[in-house]
């Protein structure tokens, strides 16, 4: 009986076809017969094709960690607001500030140069995997084994055939067990169309970040530029808008709950083949940690960025990528336990032992398995639990400590290589530290310096760096007066001062060197950077490649027992595809959520002068006078945003959201907060991804905006879904 009900408890996984990211060049052997039987009316290499246009030529990797797409032939690329806001910020000033203001050029001329805003798109993939691993044996250590693989990519990426203007690289998939080759192409010379401002494009900010119903119009737009052969190359002003290989049309027709849609792009990282004992350990251990010193950090930065509206400016940025993971662990936690994320697998794990007890072969090389990766990951607990500490505490939110950090090995290579190294890197570090000191604050950092150096001491372990912190705060201040040794450090440091750096980068470098070197900054940093280096890190670098190796076997392992089941390959920042019905959700008894928001769900929660809710006077104008024209739903209503069963992670923000015809419906840019455990753990009846309704970002650039023109360069196109009738 118990077998039997473990049995039933598996389907989900082992049958249920939901979720999964898909690599776009195996649709047709894996995908294509289920997604038609969802609705999509689309074959698979309509969806991608290595040598022919397809969907997967107007999808793009946008700034290195979102995604993007073309929405014209001539180079117009949508993303999300939030993956634009770093050049948004850094084009603002209090004179035009394009985050509190948005900003729409009307014409190309007008368009904002963004430098080192990238776009790459893919060209073509493929299954490298005997190249790869060729030579690597089944005895070798996980270094040898990593230094064959190192070996084999170098010769596969010199042998593979491509343009001069392309790049090539190799992915590996199933933890090692496979391998991809991707040839790419990169464009560097983008330049800022338009943003809403940000109490529309981050309406809602903090407060609604993970969290449904939405109301954010979370979008911008850039466009590419090439020469003019439509290679890349260098900003120019010669250089002409890109023309893409393919372009989204873009729907008017909306969508309806049940109705197939599809995100394509780049999601960061998922680890859906853990163990449960590497689940709990996430989810009752590391998350609750990284969680506490965030939460203190983020108190400090809003009781500045409130007070200051040049320090908001400053800080918007940061505080935003500060809560974005923040927020996410907080619904990490609990999904992982609402929903028995530990104890699904755990039953995962049981008929997976079952099975392979019932096969000789299996059992000789298989029963060891699970055992041995519990038994490392208890032993290694503690210090993960101490690095995650160290990174969030002493190098993540702490920002004169990350400097220090990031300057470390040039400072330390004055001792060990003489000046000729290190002078070379003078002028390359002083351009890093304009960079920093651009949108950096001196008494701000002290606060959340102090805050998070009396959290690190409270709970790292004492020997790793806890009595460290301690025995300094006692000998420059009273103790446990940890305001009063920032206020030593930031007075007697250099680093937070920007004129006195700017002074010292242009004396002599044996004196730039010598003082560095004795900074009280950078001295503090060594005997913590100390404490770690010699009590933590071995351990880590000991058992890490230990658990890998056995999750690779692991993974291996499952995608043999389990040949009834298809796995897709964990995320990792490749191309991929997801797909999944538009879908409300039940969060817990006696709740249920629509799959649509719309405008008067943002004037509901309008709250005038609010950093998160307050609303632009002409969108409040556009809704009284329900001036929404085409864009509006049969009901007169404006639709802003909507959910989906898609399975999305980091990376997928800006990605499209498409329909069963190939045309852009919708911008995929966050994800519920009961569902974020999706990471770890895919469970279709909970996880939902957030989409902008593509029907509101062309409503806010038309008639917010006044920047109509740009919608006569898109393929609007209306009439081609029947619409189911309503009940």
């Amino acid at each position: 009986m118990q077998r039997l009900l473990c049995f039933f408890f598996l389907l989900p996984a082992l049958v249920c076809a939901q979720g999964g990211m898909w690599l776009p060049s195996q649709l047709e052997k894996l995908n294509e017969k289920e997604m038609k039987a969802l609705g999509c009316k689309l074959d698979a290499d309509a969806i991608y094709h290595a040598n022919q246009p397809s969907l997967k030529d107007a999808i793009c990797q946008f700034d290195g960690g979102c995604t993007g797409e073309m929405i014209s032939p001539e180079g117009l690329l949508l993303t999300n607001h939030h993956c634009g806001f770093d050049a948004i910020q850094k084009l603002s000033s209090l004179q035009h500030n394009y985050v509190e203001d948005g900003f729409w050029a009307q014409s190309k001329a007008e368009e904002l140069p963004a430098p080192g805003v990238t776009a790459m798109f893919v060209r073509r993939m493929e299954d490298v995997t005997l190249l790869a691993l060729q030579d690597v044996t089944e005895g070798m250590g996980e270094k040898d084994r990593q230094a064959q693989i190192d070996k084999n990519i170098v010769q596969i990426r010199a042998n593979t055939k491509k343009e001069k203007w392309e790049e090539t690289l190799v992915r590996p998939f199933y933890n090692g067990n496979q391998y991809f080759l991707f040839v790419t192409i990169t464009y560097n010379d983008l330049r800022l169309v338009g943003t809403p401002p940000s109490s529309i494009g981050k309406f809602g900010a903090d407060t609604d970040n993970w969290v449904w119903p939405r109301h954010t119009g979370d979008f911008s737009m850039f466009r590419i530029y090439a020469d003019k052969d439509n290679h890349p190359a260098p900003y120019n002003t010669n250089n002409v808008p890109y023309k893409p290989g393919h372009f989204l049309p873009v729907s008017l027709d909306g969508i309806e709950e049940g109705d197939f849609t599809m995100v394509y792009g780049f999601p960061g990282r998922t680890d859906e083949y853990l163990s449960a004992e590497a689940v709990r350990q996430t989810g009752a251990v590391l998350d609750p940690a990284r969680v506490s010193v965030r939460d203190r950090a983020l108190k400090i930065l809003d009781s500045y960025m409130r007070k200051d509206p040049a320090v908001k400016i400053a800080y918007v940025a940061k505080y935003a990528s500060i809560a974005n993971a923040w927020k996410k662990w907080q619904g990490e936690m609990l999904g992982l336990k609402t929903y028995k994320a530990v104890e699904k697998k755990e039953a995962y794990e049981a008929e997976f032992t079952q099975r392979i007890n019932a096969n000789t072969d299996w059992k000789f090389k298989y029963a060891n398995l699970l055992p041995r990766i519990n038994q490392l990951l208890r032993e290694m607990e503690p210090y993960a639990l101490a690095r995650d500490y160290y990174l969030e505490a002493c190098v993540r939110n702490n920002e004169i400590l990350g400097l220090v950090a990031s300057l470390n090995s040039w400072i330390e290579s004055y001792d060990k290589n003489g000046a000729v190294g290190f002078n070379t890197k003078i002028q390359e570090n002083a351009s890093r530290l304009e960079e920093f000191y651009k949108n950096y604050r001196p008494e701000v950092d002290e606060a959340v310096f102090a805050g998070l150096l009396e959290l690190y001491a409270q709970n790292a372990n004492p020997d790793w760096g806890g009595t460290y912190v301690k025995q300094m705060v006692a000998g420059r201040a009273k103790p446990d007066d940890f305001s009063g040794f920032a206020a030593y450090i930031f007075k007697n440091s250099v680093f937070p001062n920007q004129a006195k750096m700017k002074a010292l980068l242009a004396d002599k470098p044996e004196n730039l060197a010598l003082t560095l070197k004795n900074d009280p900054a950078y001295l503090f940093y060594k005997g913590l950077n100390s404490a770690y280096i010699d009590n933590v890190q071995p351990k880590l670098q000991t058992l890490t490649p230990s658990i890998s190796l056995l999750q690779r076997q692991y993974m291996a392992a499952q995608m043999v027992v389990f040949k009834d089941k298809r796995f897709f390959p964990d995320a990792n920042s490749t191309l991929r595809l997801t797909y999944g019905p538009v879908r409300g959700y039940e969060p817990r008894n006696a709740v249920h959520y629509e799959f649509q928001s719309d405008l008067d769900g943002v004037m509901e929660k309008y709250i005038p002068g609010d950093y998160e809710f307050d609303v632009p006077k002409r969108l409040i104008d556009l809704w009284k006078a329900k001036d929404y024209g085409v864009y509006a739903t049969s009901e007169g209503k404006l639709p802003v945003a909507f959910l989906g069963a898609n399975h999305t992670t980091g990376g997928n923000s800006g990605s499209p959201a498409i329909d069963a015809r190939g045309n852009l419906v919708g911008l995929n840019f966050d994800r519920v907060w009961e569902g974020t455990m999706s990471d770890l753990n895919y469970d279709p009846a909970i996880c939902r991804n957030i989409m902008v309704d593509i029907r509101y970002v062309l409503f806010i650039v038309d008639k917010y905006a006044g920047a109509g023109y740009l919608l006569k360069e898109m393929k609007l196109v209306q009439g081609q879904k029947k619409h189911k009738k309503k009940k």
